[in-house]
């Protein structure tokens, strides 16, 4: 028996929770997760979220938190079957496409997969904001989804407080941005 795996669905940007309720709802998945159409021994569609992340601003004066999209205009859906998959999400009335390269689908790389995996779970898919500081140009994360991950980190907007990522499915790279605190050196205080 195959393992589930997480593939990339490309959809419309900004219609990314509307196209997963879409794919849920063709492949015959209630809106709880927790019931699954069976298709034979196995289960077809897993699960299907568009990640976000947390993210924190100042508005009037006042922070405020809110959660933004990990990948803008795509979606994750786990499923141990990418053809049956496609051949289902042909028919939704939405636009969706699974992600292939050349004639094969292509999870998202297993390095990525665990590190969302890691940070959120099934029907909670945020990932939380991490801290760190900069030292020469390197920035240094000690807290949150980020540490230990500093090579992912492309590039730092301490003013926007985002890092931006870059995350594989096979030869897609998909360009992202994350939550990031950019603080004092510790022992600078």
């Amino acid at each position: 028996m195959r393992k589930t795996d997480w593939y990339v669905i490309q959809v419309q940007v900004g219609r990314e929770q509307k196209a997963c309720e879409v794919i849920r709802l063709v492949c015959g998945v209630a809106s709880r997760p927790s019931t699954r159409q069976q298709v034979g021994e196995r289960t077809l569609l897993e699960e299907c979220f568009s990640p976000t992340y947390a993210h924190r601003r100042k508005v009037k004066g006042e922070w405020i938190e809110e959660e933004l999209l990990l990948l803008p205009g795509y979606v994750i859906a786990a499923t141990r079957d990418p053809w049956a998959l496609s051949r289902i999400i042909y028919k939704a009335p939405e636009f969706t496409r699974l992600v292939t390269v050349g004639k094969t689908f292509v999870p998202l790389s297993a390095d990525d997969r665990s590190w969302i995996e890691r940070w959120t779970t099934e029907g909670d898919r945020t990932i939380p904001i991490s801290f760190g500081y900069k030292e020469g140009d390197k920035v240094v994360v000690t807290d949150g989804p980020l540490v230990g991950h500093e090579a992912m980190i492309t590039r730092v907007n301490r003013r926007k407080r985002v890092a931006h990522l870059e995350i594989r499915a096979g030869q897609l790279t998909i360009r992202t941005t994350v939550g990031l605190e950019v603080l004092p050196k510790p022992d600078a205080w």
